[in-house]
């Protein structure tokens, strides 16, 4: 037996900057950042944007355009005019928009040395984040996430995918960004709807790491309910914190490993986002993914009642609905479909099962079972939970 062995250790530089109207002429926060690259000034851009935000920003792909010309004698020049590309969950339910972005990367000569730049919400962002880390085996690709939600988390992350086989994010790759730009002009746009998904990441991550941010988000609750720009912004960038610093500082920024500590709420939330058809939103399915944890983990006896109830509480205010009838859904009689969301958790994380409970508002730890009788029980207590609110609403 013989055997040669070395270890192989890579350096990467995760950034993400804060910004409004990134491709206004006069802000150079892009043309510097694309001009930090190897061979820099001259580089070419495939710019990619999301239909529904083009469609929010009529006359966006010619501000691209003319943001480029602008900026034409750094070198930084577009290699076609910006791609449009469906955005939502349509986007990641086959390999066909990635083929066509592999064709559009190959059809314009986009090399290792170029930039693929997307720019939309979570989903668009998966989408083109798998194209790029997987032509030519990595180009570089600039996120510019343009939802509550992808600010505060998805776009600052290093996960890229798309669904396959009736699971979430099946295919996928783990490739750190070259630079991440969060523009807060984007949020102008977006629905109450849209921009309320965005909170529940924000309360996720200070439940499991940072009780101090809870306490501002239960402070800000209102404020955000209406809209208030200081207090959104000030929920993003510390959410975005709170996740970049678990990546860059967790010891498994690739999760080679079976824990996933920013998974808190996810293993039911995207069981329930297939289960109803994807009618159920990322950001609300995990509202009530967290909603069942929290009770599960106060049944269980590790979350005293009252903390439990601030954080439900929370989610309320912040306009959650956090049962799902999906939930009491059944694979065979007594057995409720949610609960195979599971083994697909287990199997996604490679091996042993781990699931993200709280003992405290800010102290997350893991277990490697639930126990589905007392998973019935805090999904019917949800139930009930809405059922007393409902009656006095009326």
């Amino acid at each position: 037996m013989d055997l040669i062995e070395r270890k192989i250790q890579v350096t990467w530089q995760h950034r993400v900057w804060f910004t409004e109207h990134v491709f206004a002429p006069e802000n150079l926060l892009l043309r510097e950042v694309i001009s930090e690259g190897e061979n820099a000034p001259a580089s070419k851009v495939l710019v990619v944007l999301d239909a529904a935000l083009a469609a929010a920003w009529p006359g966006l792909a010619g501000q691209v355009e003319r943001y480029f010309a602008t900026h034409s004698s750094w070198g930084q020049k577009l290699a076609a005019p910006p791609l449009i590309c469906p955005g939502g969950e349509v986007v990641k339910a086959s390999w066909d928009t990635v083929a066509a972005l592999h064709a559009a990367i190959d059809r314009h000569h986009i090399d290792r040395h170029s930039y693929v730049i997307a720019v939309g919400g979570g989903a668009l962002l998966d989408a083109v984040g798998l194209a790029a880390a997987t032509a030519h085996r990595g180009v570089r690709h600039i996120r510019l996430p343009t939802t509550t939600l992808s600010q505060c988390d998805s776009g600052v992350g290093v996960k890229n995918g798309i669904n396959a086989f009736g699971k979430k994010n099946f295919i996928g790759t783990f490739a750190p960004p070259f630079a991440v730009i969060n523009d807060f002009a984007w949020l102008a746009t977006l629905a109450p709807r849209e921009v309320r998904s965005g909170f529940v990441e924000a309360v996720k991550v200070a439940c499991i790491r940072d009780r101090d941010f809870f306490d501002t988000l239960e402070r800000n609750a209102a404020a955000l309910i209406e809209g208030d720009p200081a207090a959104l912004r000030h929920l993003i960038r510390r959410s975005a914190e709170l996740h970049v610093n678990h990546i860059a500082a967790g010891g498994d920024p690739f999760e080679t490993g079976s824990a996933r500590p920013l998974d808190f709420g996810h293993w039911a939330a995207h069981k329930l986002e297939q289960l109803s058809g994807f009618t159920c939103r990322h950001g609300e399915a995990v509202a009530t993914g967290m909603a069942l944890d929290i009770i599960y983990s106060r049944r269980a006896g590790f979350l005293e009642a009252a903390a439990a109830e601030r954080v439900l509480r929370l989610l309320e205010r912040l306009g959650f609905e956090l049962f799902a009838p999906d939930l009491l859904l059944e694979a065979a009689p007594g057995k409720l479909a949610v609960l195979a969301g599971l083994e697909e958790f287990r199997e996604h994380l490679g091996g042993r099962l781990a699931i993200t409970l709280l003992r405290d508002i800010g102290v997350g730890f893991e277990v490697h079972e639930l126990d589905p009788a007392l998973v019935r029980e805090a999904i019917l207590e949800l139930q009930a939970r809405k059922q007393v609110c409902a009656s006095c609403r009326s």
